[in-house]
């Protein structure tokens, strides 16, 4: 049995005793755990690293491309009706914070 088997079977018998939520905890209390060590700045730093990482492999048509994706996945959601309403709230915060 390979590394990899042998940890797919360990997942799986996990997933099975506790339940796909109990990821969702472990997951949860880990980042609280991470939070409370580093700083914003370590975040950053692992974001842009990602984020270079990502545009070295896939290039910058990536991300016009996953973002024209997600444009369309949010408006087959919530139709054309919710881009008006974000935009006249935008307006609105923008509008208090010159006030």
């Amino acid at each position: 049995m390979s590394v990899r088997d042998a940890g797919r079977k360990g997942g799986i018998t996990v997933r099975e005793k506790y339940g796909t939520e109990f990821y969702a905890v472990i997951g949860r209390k880990g980042g609280r755990a991470v939070a409370q060590q580093k700083s914003s700045r370590f975040y950053a730093t692992i974001g842009r690293k990602g984020g270079e990482t990502v545009r070295a492999k896939h290039g910058p048509e990536f991300y016009a491309l996953i973002g024209r994706k997600g444009g369309e996945a949010v408006k087959r959601k919530h139709g054309p009706a919710y881009y008006s309403a974000i935009g006249k709230k935008g307006g609105l915060a923008q509008k208090r914070a010159q006030r």
